[in-house]
Parts: C-alpha cells; sequence; structure tokens
C-alpha cells in the first residue's frame, strides 16, 4: 500500500510539473522580479503606471510563494507598459446621449522565466470598466486603475504562472 502511495505521488510530481501551494506553476523558482511599468499612452499618469506595477506584485506575492528580488534579478521577470487607453460611449440612448462609457485599458506584458524559455512570452492583455456617462473619467482616474489592475493581473499571473 505504501509503495502504491509513492509511486502515485512521483507520477503526479513527474506529470504535473513544479507548482506552488497555491496552485502557482513556478518551474521551480524561487524568485520573481517585476520592473516598473511604463505609461506609453499619453492619457496614463505615472501613478497609473506605478499602481499596475504594484497590483501585479501583490497578486503574484499573493497567489504563490515566489520572494520578490530588485529587478531583473528574479529567476521568474515581468515588465510592462501601459500602451492603450481609451474612453468609448455606450449605451446609446433615444436622444443619441452615452448611458455610459467604456474605458478600456491595455498593457503589453513581457514575461520572462529564466528556468524555462519555453513559458517566455510578450503579450497584450486588455480589461474595461464602464461608468455612467455623467461621472467625469479623470476625476475617477486612480479608482478605474485600482478595478483594471486587479482584473490585468489576475490575467497576467493566469498566462504567466497559472500554466496548467
Amino acid at each position: 500500500m505504501i509503495k502504491t502511495i509513492q509511486i502515485l505521488s512521483l507520477f503526479l510530481l513527474v506529470n504535473c510539473g513544479v507548482y506552488s501551494p497555491y496552485g502557482a506553476a513556478t518551474s521551480g523558482a524561487t524568485t520573481f522580479s517585476v520592473s516598473k511599468f511604463e505609461a506609453i499612452h499619453p492619457l496614463v499618469s505615472a501613478t497609473s503606471a506605478l499602481n499596475f506595477t504594484e497590483a501585479l506584485i501583490d497578486r503574484v506575492q499573493r497567489q504563490s510563494v515566489l520572494k520578490l528580488v530588485g529587478k531583473g534579478d528574479g529567476e521568474l521577470q515581468f515588465s510592462g507598459k501601459i500602451v492603450g487607453w481609451t474612453v468609448q460611449p455606450i449605451n446609446v440612448q433615444g436622444d443619441e446621449v452615452a448611458g455610459a462609457n467604456r474605458i478600456t485599458i491595455t498593457v503589453d506584458i513581457s514575461y520572462t522565466n529564466t528556468l524555462d524559455d519555453k513559458l517566455s512570452f510578450q503579450r497584450k492583455f486588455s480589461r474595461f470598466v464602464d461608468l455612467p456617462s455623467s461621472t467625469d473619467v479623470f476625476s475617477m482616474e486612480d479608482l478605474i486603475v485600482a478595478e483594471v489592475a486587479e482584473l490585468l493581473s489576475q490575467d497576467v499571473f493566469n498566462a504567466s504562472l497559472g500554466n496548467w
């Protein structure tokens, strides 16, 4: 019976790769680093870029056992640019007035896995929030960025470390 359990455990380890207790596929890495996001789009503030950086760091720390190290020193390395910020009217009503505005934010992420280069990627991710058209979008920038950064950080985590 004990040999059967040992064989089954070995089989699961070999077939599933290296995962953290939180389900993150770390490829055996113990460290990660995140370079400060760049605000490439003209409507994005430096504060917003910093908020995206912090959201990704928080997500990886919450959902893995990886330790944060200095920029570029991690076995798993993230960097990003905010390349898109669009405001589109939606829910146009009979009087041709938009009922809401959709704010879409796009980030371009570079993920480098120094232990397994096949898992590295550069890819764009987008998420949006809808606000009533009566709301001044730029006075709500911090709230918009906080909400979208949470969604995007989960998308980036899933694409990089949630590699099932």
